[in-house]
């Protein structure tokens, strides 16, 4: 049985031609998943990376350039830099599974601070300052106002995406704060 070239299957994965991508993944599957699993090393995550990668090709399709660079090269690419963007999820430090975030569940807080005393309340005003303005004050807003980020960058006149990396980065700094201000283990029952 003879291959159809490239340029055709390409052509008929744009159409929509399910049967192109199958030909294409049964010629390719076994060259991406050898790429990715020696990125990785982990069978599971390789086989996620292979199926990222021709529904990569399957969206993206149009994006190949023949005049730029041969097919394989860029398919492999298109591989490579998935296993590698897996890899660095993967290693990203995870948190503890005790540690209680503010951004989950706001009114939680509001309760351990209202309930907590003084000290706590002290605690958690006392870390609020050391954050700088710009991101104590999207905090206040959004958890203590209860506004939306939306109505927080139409309020501030600010860009939505700077809203919420404000509030990020005010969030990180709040929980690396607290906990070397104030070491506890809070616990929520069921």
């Amino acid at each position: 049985m003879s291959q159809t070239p490239i340029l055709e299957l390409l052509r008929r994965i744009q159409a929509n031609d399910e049967e192109a991508l199958v030909e294409l993944h049964t010629q390719y599957a076994n060259l991406v998943y050898s790429v990715a699993y020696r990125v990785l090393n982990d069978t599971m995550a390789a086989e996620e990376v292979t199926q990222d990668t021709f529904m990569r090709l399957w969206n993206k399709s149009h994006t190949f350039d023949p005049q730029k660079g041969n097919f394989v090269v860029w398919l492999l690419t298109i591989t490579r830099r998935l296993a590698i963007d897996t890899l660095r999820q993967r290693t990203r430090q995870e948190p503890r599974p005790d540690t209680l975030f503010i951004d989950e569940n706001p009114q939680l807080w509001e309760n351990l601070l209202s309930s907590g005393g003084n000290d706590l309340r002290r605690t958690m005003l006392m870390v609020m300052q050391q954050l700088p303005p710009e991101q104590s004050s999207v905090i206040s807003l959004a958890y203590f106002q209860g506004m939306s980020h939306s109505d927080i960058a139409a309020y501030l006149h600010l860009p939505l995406g700077t809203v919420k990396t404000r509030i990020r980065q005010g969030m990180q700094k709040l929980r690396d704060a607290w906990f070397n201000e104030k070491p506890i283990n809070l616990k929520i029952d069921p």
